[in-house]
């Protein structure tokens, strides 16, 4: 019986932890452990029981963090390759909007290989998409598909640096993702925006 309690305690507390560290690394991405046990309410003995360090406690919110955005993507449908486009850069967006300082450290940090592995399926869900719009004529024959989507990948850290760095609302910023997307793969600004204000995407407010 007593073992039993103990387990939910230490679960609890490694819960507790975890949500702590959510809570305060958006805000301050480098701040101490100290910081995220006393959030927590723990002392630093308790945080190192459960993470023997500061990086071990970021891979399992880089964890978490996946899973959110894999459960994002598995949602979008569309047989149109650019609505699609869209979407999938609307649904990112909300998965890390309110995680965003944190996202832009871990991408460039330490635990980048980690970020890598993380983000797979969403590297997955966009090389198809992109291979489809190629295949159908609807997105540009000049440039091999899985270049197109690595660049878009990679101006989606772009638009995450522009986002934190000058203080983009969410909406706008989540807005830019699918524009640049677009834009890459073949779409003139015109149609991208068409395109985005057709598809029917949940907005984020302005989390800070």
């Amino acid at each position: 019986m007593i073992t039993s309690v103990r387990r939910r305690d230490a679960v609890a507390n490694r819960q507790a932890l975890l949500d702590a560290a959510a809570r305060v690394l958006r805000k301050t991405p480098h701040a101490s452990m100290d910081v995220i046990a006393a959030e927590a309410g723990l002392t630093r003995r308790a945080v190192y029981g459960h993470f023997s360090s500061r990086d071990a406690l970021l891979r399992e919110l880089l964890g978490r963090g996946a899973s959110r955005i894999s459960s994002a993507i598995d949602e979008i449908r569309d047989d149109d390759p650019a609505r699609h486009v869209a979407r999938l850069a609307s649904a990112i967006w909300l998965a890390i909007a309110d995680v965003k300082l944190v996202a832009q450290m871990l991408v460039s940090g330490p635990l980048e290989a980690a970020v890598g592995e993380a983000v797979a399926p969403v590297r997955r869900a966009l090389r198809d998409v992109i291979e489809a719009g190629c295949a159908d004529g609807s997105f540009r024959q000049d440039v091999d598909p899985a270049i197109v989507a690595h660049l878009i990948e990679q101006a989606a850290l772009g638009v995450l640096d522009v986002a934190v760095t000058h203080g983009l609302p969410d909406a706008e910023a989540q807005r830019m993702l699918s524009a640049t997307s677009l834009g890459i793969a073949g779409l003139g600004w015109r149609d991208a925006q068409a395109i985005i204000g057709a598809v029917s995407v949940p907005r984020t407010g302005d989390v800070e």
